[in-house]
């Protein structure tokens, strides 16, 4: 007897016992960020973490261009090591006229974006790639979302520097953590902000021959 994840089967006890659902394919996420994989996770996927080693600094261009090379970079270099999987790489880059912000260097840098960012508007892009190991498909895609900053003071910039949270991430805001007062609204995907477009990434697996049901 052959049996399908959602069966049921009787047990020892005479019971039905449902057999586990088992994702089709393994997802591999080519990131350290746990945002994504928090997105991820509240999307019902439970992925592979591999953190890729990509040396980001040596990317430069447009901001949508850093993001798109990065994230097909991260990907790339994990994809090569792994077998049958889904591979999704995934860097952030912020854009303020037309300047590429990653993570800040450190706190007076972070303090520096945000007296600029301030009462202003930036657009936040998420560079995607999706490598099916199996297939050798590939996708790879930009999602941009516009972010408008709130007018805050100079001693709300210090207290949330202080806080060590805008330097371990692109632009040196959230809009899922403590930046998240600080963040008038978004027009776009937020998912996009956070760090991973889930509309896309349900896209880009149809274009790889695949679903987002193969995951779940």
């Amino acid at each position: 007897m052959v049996l399908a994840d959602g069966d049921a089967v009787e047990g020892q006890n005479g019971r039905l016992v449902t057999v586990p659902d088992v994702p089709l394919r393994r997802l591999v996420l080519a990131s350290a960020s746990p945002a994504r994989l928090g997105l991820l996770r509240q999307a019902g996927i439970e992925p592979v973490v591999v953190v890729s080693g990509v040396d980001e600094s040596t990317v430069t261009g447009p901001p949508a261009d850093i993001a798109l090379t990065l994230a097909v970079r991260k990907a790339t270099a994990v994809a090569a090591g792994c077998d049958d999987a889904l591979v999704l790489g995934c860097d952030s880059v912020l854009d303020i006229d037309g300047d590429a912000l990653g993570k800040p260097t450190d706190a007076e840098d972070a303090m520096t974006r945000w007296r600029r960012m301030r009462g202003r508007s930036g657009v936040l892009h998420t560079g995607h790639c999706l490598i099916d190991t199996r297939t050798s498909r590939d996708a790879a895609e930009v999602a941009s979302t516009t972010v408008r900053f709130a007018d805050v003071t100079d001693q709300e910039i210090e207290w949330y520097v202080g806080t060590g949270e805008p330097l371990r991430v692109a632009g040196a805001f959230t809009i899922d953590g403590l930046g998240g007062p600080f963040v008038d609204g978004v027009d776009g995907d937020p998912h996009t902000v956070v760090g991973l477009s889930l509309p896309l990434l349900r896209r880009m697996l149809t274009d790889v021959g695949s679903s987002l049901l193969d995951l779940r």
